[in-house]
């Protein structure tokens, strides 16, 4: 006999019931025509590459009867590869690891480094993800305050860490929602002060969106050699135009990599995931190369968004953070009923949008002057 619905069915935890599950808004494409709300690259990959990657599919296809290589080997060699042009320091295989998105890849950091009994620290507003993995894995959360210019402010950070003694500190950079980026040297100060005493924290620099940086700003990358207990999360989904492969990766000491073993699910990455993989990165130039076009779309937004009144955060990401709204629902709910889907995410009174091509921007600022002059 089956149990009454109030009884408790399902037998969820506790601390989950009546929680939504995490997602930005996903509507048909015929439905509303530009969609600027979850900071995809909106240029897809050439002919060239769409045809190496079917041939590394079909490839991996015939030998779907085995496991994939659980190590990854051929996979970890073209990530170092890649990563090892962004830093004079260079990137090791041994120093990479992957997963299905960045999002697993943070997921397993918290596996392996938080749990009960520890503590995962963070500054607001901040990636809505990061406490989430710290609920999934009992990881007690804290989060500090950012600076009114949404920067970090170091000494208080410093002192939160210190207070604290986190086990996981995480610091995205670029930032989402605000897009700002984080200074060599405040990683670097973290670095030691999640270090400090008996206290061995690691700090997680999250540079999903770290391609789009501006010129002169430098990777968390650099700093690798100094610090053991820094880790620097990169994802393909974003410059790479690979929403869809669902692939993220780390730089680390190859023992923090060791150690997400002990964690990680057997064959965690399929055959066709890590080939598909391989083959996108052997077209890196080519997938990368309309970054330096968003990059100025990206400035050439902030420029407009500022000259039309708006509030506007500095951005070294491919989205805009833009504000201050009364009523930030009816503006966003203004541009959807106009054709153009932006996120509702941040601070309060704040709106992101994503950089789009220059024909969804112009669409975006038409939408907007709009809404803005219906409501005004």
């Amino acid at each position: 006999m089956s149990a009454p619905a109030d009884a408790g069915w399902p037998p969820l935890r506790e601390e989950l019931r009546g929680i939504e599950p995490y997602g930005a808004p996903q509507l048909p494409i015929d439905e509303v025509p530009v969609q600027l709300n979850v900071n995809e690259n909106p240029y897809g990959p050439s002919q060239a590459c769409i045809d190496d990657i079917a041939a590394a599919a079909a490839q991996a296809a015939a030998t779907l009867n085995r496991y994939p290589d659980r190590e990854f080997v051929a996979l970890r060699q073209a990530l170092a590869w890649y990563l090892s042009k962004d830093t004079p320091a260079g990137v090791l295989p041994e120093q990479v690891w992957a997963a299905n998105g960045s999002n697993e890849v943070m997921l397993q950091l918290l596996q392996a480094f938080g749990g009960p009994g520890r503590t995962a620290v963070s500054f607001a507003p901040t990636y809505s993800m990061y406490p989430e993995y710290a609920r999934d894995t009992n990881t007690r959360w804290v989060a500090g305050r950012r600076a009114e210019d949404f920067a970090l402010d170091l000494d208080g950070a410093r002192a939160l860490v210190r207070a604290e003694r986190p086990s996981v500190v995480l610091l995205p950079s670029p930032n989402n929602p605000t897009g700002t980026a984080l200074p060599p040297e405040a990683v670097a100060a973290l670095c030691e002060a999640a270090a400090h005493d008996d206290v061995n924290g690691i700090v997680v620099v999250d540079e999903a969106y770290g391609e789009f940086r501006r010129e002169g700003v430098p990777s968390a990358l650099d700093l690798l050699p100094s610090y053991r207990n820094l880790v620097v999360t990169r994802t393909m989904s974003k410059a790479f135009a690979g929403a869809g492969l669902r692939l993220g990766y780390l730089a680390a000491a190859p023992e923090i990599c060791d150690a997400i073993r002990v964690v990680r699910l057997p064959y965690h990455l399929s055959a066709v995931t890590q080939a598909v993989a391989v083959a996108a990165l052997g077209h890196a130039p080519e997938l990368l190369g309309k970054v330096d076009e968003l990059r100025r779309e990206r400035d050439a937004l902030v420029d407009w968004l500022r000259g039309a009144g708006y509030d506007v955060a500095d951005s070294d990401a491919n989205f805009v953070l833009f504000g201050r709204f009364a009523d930030r629902h009816a503006v966003w709910q203004g541009l959807l009923e106009r054709g153009v889907l932006i996120r509702e995410t941040g601070p309060d009174g704040w709106l992101r949008v994503s950089v789009g091509t220059p024909e969804e921007m112009a669409a975006f600022r038409t939408a907007l002057t709009d809404v803005n002059g219906e409501r005004a």
